[in-house]
């Protein structure tokens, strides 16, 4: 007997449908699976085998054949174990094959017929509502992940049992679903304050900034200063994530080997830390396998992506921050696959000003020479720090500073609203076309940024002292139009534009 499961796979983080198809019929006993399988989708045959035996159903005997459509696509994962063995015992006629041509399957089997939660069920759940299907029968542990889909129904199967009863007609299981707004509530006001942070009143300005317009950030100070600190403070200030921003960055997670829980929503901006022995793969995203992956870049989409101790990464893996920063995707091409992820983030970045951190320190006497500071400062290229907006100097605390033991300047409730309200005037002033002035186009930047000619010789004395390249104007353009926005002006003022320049000066930055 022949039998057809529809199912899903995932690239990138894209799902397609797909077709299982066995054929059972009397001769040799034999198992054979075509349609370009990768291994551990062939190695499905044991764990099918065991889990049938655990739950007391009967293996074909005979001849099977599992066809996995399209052919000439090569299938990854383990989501392919549930079809797999529903179809087995379809072609077998040990179930009726009642609710095949309306429900996707996908799962993975344990030996003892229970069903693990698989990678990309939420783009799953999508590409079986975009082919037509009246659900898709998952995993338990991916029905939240899954559930905040529209338009499908999504039938949570925590054995190979529950599940082919379902399908067979013999077993009601209620559709799951997910209030996603209402998640979304509860997780408001989870993030750390930006008021524990002691003193630093003026990179907590910066920060604000860099929030209201989506700029880049670097930050330059002696350790335990609180880089690390401030930045990890950075979410917390960050428009709340929307439902669009949720379930996009619940994809790329969902995909993602060895991130986070397999099934979890993501209710917060992404927050990403890599070390910085990290690999130039790990950060762009691609892997080795034949299966492509997220990278830190794509981890950390809709968020932000902070680089401790810059000078110490590997060039090469900060050289491919390029594409990201200027597109908001990275393309990954391989041999086999060519797949694209989103990679919109804001990037933050500390370092020391040189290689014993106290450079420009009143508290510490600096040990480099001054060949080594520059040695140690040029390990970054200038097209990246041309690419970061703003550059601060983060200087050590003083005593009474550290001692203070009351909250430190505005909540991050209180710089949120004001950082809230700034987006909302360039949200209103593009017509909804754009996030934050980080993105404005060339075009966008006349429109909006138009000087007046006081305003105009000022930045032009800036520009010829700085040696600002043409890409740094651009962005001190976009600062300044940030900043008037956060001081709720139309236009930009002569304070704006100084406030601009000055994160845009590396002398500065440096504390000389």
């Amino acid at each position: 007997m022949l039998a057809r499961v529809h199912s899903c796979a995932v690239i990138g983080i894209d799902g397609f449908s797909l077709s299982v198809e066995v054929d059972n019929h009397p001769g040799l006993s034999r198992f054979m699976m075509v349609g370009l399988p990768a291994p551990v989708v062939k190695e499905s045959r044991e764990r099918v085998a065991s889990a049938m035996r655990s739950s007391r159903l009967r293996y074909p005997r005979g001849s099977v054949v599992v066809n996995l459509a399209p052919a000439d696509l090569r299938k990854e994962g383990s989501a392919l174990d549930l079809p797999i063995a529903v179809g087995m015992l379809a072609a077998g006629e040990q179930i009726p094959a009642e609710r095949f041509e309306d429900y996707a399957v996908a799962g993975e089997l344990a030996l003892d017929g229970s069903i693990r939660p698989v990678a990309g069920a939420l783009s799953m759940a999508i590409a079986a509502r975009e082919a037509g299907l009246r659900g898709i029968v998952l995993p338990e542990g991916n029905a939240d992940e899954a559930g905040v889909v529209d338009g499908i129904e999504v039938i949570p199967a925590a054995t190979l049992s529950d599940a082919a009863g379902f399908l067979a007609g013999r077993l009601d299981i209620a559709p799951h679903r997910v209030d996603l707004a209402a998640q979304l509530e509860q997780a408001r006001g989870t993030a750390a304050c930006l008021s524990d942070v002691r003193g630093q009143s003026h990179v907590k300005r910066a920060l604000a900034v860099a929030a209201a317009g989506g700029h880049n950030m670097l930050m330059v100070g002696p350790p335990g200063t609180g880089k690390t600190m401030m930045a990890s403070r950075l979410p917390g200030i960050l428009p709340e994530i929307t439902l669009r921003e949720a379930l996009e960055t619940t994809r790329i997670y969902s995909v993602a080997e060895g991130v986070g829980e397999k099934g979890s929503l993501i209710l917060q901006r992404p927050f990403r830390a890599p070390h910085h022995t990290a690999t130039t793969v790990s950060i762009s995203g691609g892997g080795g396998g034949q299966q492509p992956t997220p990278g830190e870049v794509s981890l950390a989409h809709n968020g932000v992506l902070f680089l401790d101790e810059l000078p110490e990464f590997n060039r090469s893996a900060l050289e491919v921050l390029r594409q990201p920063l200027e597109e908001g995707v990275v393309h990954i091409r391989r041999a086999r696959y060519a797949v694209t992820f989103p990679s919109r983030f804001m990037l933050v970045v500390a370092m020391n000003p040189c290689p014993c951190g106290y450079y420009g320190d009143h508290r510490r006497r600096c040990r480099c020479s001054a060949g080594e500071v520059a040695r140690y400062m040029g390990r970054l290229s200038g097209p990246l720090l041309d690419r970061i907006d703003i550059h601060v100097h983060v200087p050590g605390l003083r005593f009474e500073e550290i001692a203070d033991t009351r909250p430190s300047g505005p909540t991050s409730e209180e710089v949120r609203a004001q950082v809230q309200e700034a987006r909302a005037r360039q949200h209103r002033r593009s017509n909804g076309a754009m996030q934050s002035n980080a993105q404005l186009d060339s075009k966008a930047l006349r429109k909006h940024c138009a000087l007046s000619d006081g305003v105009r010789s000022l930045l032009e004395h800036a520009v010829n002292t700085l040696g600002l390249s043409a890409r740094a104007y651009d962005r001190v353009l976009r600062l300044a139009r940030t900043i008037a926005d956060l001081d709720e002006s139309d236009r930009i003022g002569e304070q704006h534009v100084m406030e601009a320049v000055q994160y845009r000066s590396r002398d500065l930055t440096m504390g000389e």
